[in-house]
């Protein structure tokens, strides 16, 4: 079922917990889906996530960012430290104490920054198809400048008739979020999943993240013919085998 938490801005975050068989609130770990940008918890992923999670009677937690999905909000007025703190403020909210944060594509960027912040609150991530630092890597320098002069910039959408929006707020705000060249405090068990026939995020970023967290707890696993979604029952199958390994790690 879809509840709503009201964030301290006074907008509501749309979301769906399940607590999962016999555990105990704030001891985790529950597993939090993080979607790709643009993209809400009902999204393929996502729901196979929770579904294979009730089926284990494992902890999940799904959510809209604001400005998405169910959730209050103008889309063009967010940003990834924004939505940081927001699913920050929403476990807070909930309870909830150790996760195993999952995140796709631009979800596996802000699975970085949550795990940062949460510290060791963050028991191990799990990264389909991360895109870490893509306002850098992502786009070329005259789309920069555009973004730079707060212009919107509108790219052909692949999966659907409307172009994609990049906002120059939620631009400027990766620009001052970039973790590669910086290092990723994180020590845990990480697994990244990559498709080598990925045309969105290049596979090799992957391995620039792999070699920029502290941990040396890193594997990657690279699916040769894999798209950038990896939602064939196949690429599911690796992520909920990533999770179940996992889900009972410790810092």
């Amino acid at each position: 079922m879809i509840q709503h938490f009201t964030l301290p801005s006074g907008e509501r975050m749309a979301y769906r917990y399940l607590p999962g068989e016999g555990s105990v609130p704030g001891e985790g770990p529950v597993i939090v889906f993080l979607p790709g940008y643009m993209s809400d918890m009902s999204g393929g992923k996502a729901q196979a996530v929770i579904a294979h999670a009730e089926v284990r009677g494992q902890a999940c937690l799904l959510l809209d960012y604001t400005g998405l999905g169910q959730s209050d909000g103008t889309f063009a007025e967010k940003t990834l430290p924004l939505w940081r703190d927001e699913v920050i403020a929403l476990l807070d909210g909930l309870g909830i104490g150790r996760v195993v944060l999952c995140g796709s594509s631009m979800g596996g960027w802000l699975m970085l920054l949550l795990a940062e912040a949460l510290g060791p609150r963050a028991a191990a991530l799990v990264g389909l198809a991360p895109a870490p630092d893509f306002t850098d890597w992502g786009y070329h320098e005259a789309q920069k400048a555009q973004m730079a002069r707060g212009e919107t910039l509108l790219q052909p959408n692949p999966y659907g008739p409307e172009p994609t929006p990049t906002y120059a707020k939620f631009w400027a705000a990766g620009q001052e979020s970039l973790l590669l060249a910086k290092g990723i405090a994180f020590d845990g068990p990480v697994r990244l999943i990559h498709g080598q026939a990925d045309g969105d995020v290049p596979w090799d970023i992957s391995l620039k993240l792999a070699a920029a967290l502290r941990s040396a707890d890193v594997q990657v696993l690279l699916i040769k013919d894999g798209d950038h979604r990896l939602s064939r029952p196949a690429d599911i199958a690796v992520l909920l085998a990533a999770l179940d390994a996992l889900a009972g790690a410790r810092a």
